[in-house]
């Protein structure tokens, strides 16, 4: 009688030594709190030029619009520092010459803002587009004047517009157009025209930084799809820029309610323009001629409130747009 010896079971083959062996997922040996120390790090920078800029002359403005220097009895004792609590905010809301900067301000906005978006964004467009030739000499012309210091600016635009001096005044008379860029209706377009002068090359970059990131496919499908090059910038490429667009708006609105230096140079020799024609005179006027620390304060503080609501305005109106048009689409 035979019996079978099974047979022992085959040894499994050695992997081949020429095989790249398979990666290890390698561990994130950074903790939580190597992670908050670095986010730390990075954002101290910002939070450190955020309080010291904005924060600390914020609460220091607050602070001394509470506050007025007072002479005891007929006057001729030593000034000393009184809380006045809110008669400094009553001076100014009630103040004829605040309220009509106020107003002044306003109408600079809706002729300043809507210009220089529509503008940048059209020559912005218009580069783009191809059919300017020349771009970079392009952008490098419109960018120039933005290069220009503001006050150097104002006083070149000063020269262009006092009569008797100006060659543009002078040969406009010769064509029996006389324009007087410092009347009563035309001042502040003048200030206007030097403020689109001095910042519109600037916001053709942004907008056009802005275009070479809009995808070309993008464009060749409309292109396919029979759009003309009015419709594909008007249709296609100023909704995907729309970003850029609400903060040129923004940024442009919060520097158009810090009006100075134009019209503080135009008072020289435009009598329209007083020495607190805009918020921002009016507050130089009672720091620095009236020395009424405490009125420059609080009109500062109420200037500063303007500004947020009109920021916060201008993001609420454009989100709004923007969530009806995605619903249209």
């Amino acid at each position: 009688m035979t019996t079978s010896t099974p047979l022992p079971a085959a040894a499994p083959a050695p992997p081949d030594a020429g095989a790249p062996s398979p990666a290890r997922p390698r561990r994130d040996r950074t903790g939580p709190r190597d992670r908050r120390l670095a986010c730390t790090a990075l954002m101290a920078p910002f939070f450190t030029l955020l309080v010291a800029v904005f924060l600390v002359p914020v609460a220091t403005a607050v602070y001394l619009s509470f506050f007025a220097d007072d002479q005891p009895g007929l006057g001729f004792g030593p000034e000393r520092t009184v809380f006045v609590g809110l008669r400094a905010y009553s001076a100014v809301l009630t103040d004829p010459t605040f309220l009509a900067g106020l107003g002044t301000i306003g109408l600079y906005c809706v002729l300043y803002v809507p210009v220089l978006v529509v503008l940048s964004l059209g020559l912005a467009l218009l580069l783009d587009s191809g059919m300017v030739r020349l771009r970079r000499t392009a952008q490098l012309l419109l960018f120039l004047p933005h290069a220009v210091p503001t006050i150097i600016a104002a006083l070149i635009w000063l020269y262009l517009y006092t009569p008797g001096l100006s060659p543009v005044v002078g040969l406009l008379a010769r064509g029996d157009l006389h324009i007087d860029f410092l009347g009563v209706h035309t001042v502040l377009p003048s200030i206007v025209n030097i403020a689109v002068w001095s910042n519109l090359g600037y916001e053709v970059v942004v907008f056009y930084a802005a275009l070479q990131a809009v995808p070309r496919e993008v464009l060749e499908a409309a292109v396919v799809d029979g759009a003309g090059p009015v419709r594909t910038a008007l249709r296609i490429k100023t909704p995907l820029i729309r970003a850029s667009v609400v903060m040129v708006a923004m940024f442009s609105l919060i520097g158009a309610l810090q009006l100075f230096t134009e019209p503080t140079l135009l008072n020289q020799t435009a009598p329209l323009v007083g020495t607190r024609y805009t918020p921002n005179m009016y507050i130089y006027d009672a720091a620095f001629t009236r020395n009424n620390y405490g009125l420059a304060a609080a009109a500062s503080v109420v200037l500063l409130a303007v500004t947020v609501l009109a920021s916060y305005g201008v993001t609420r109106w454009t989100s709004r747009a923007g969530r009806l048009q995605e619903g249209a689409a």
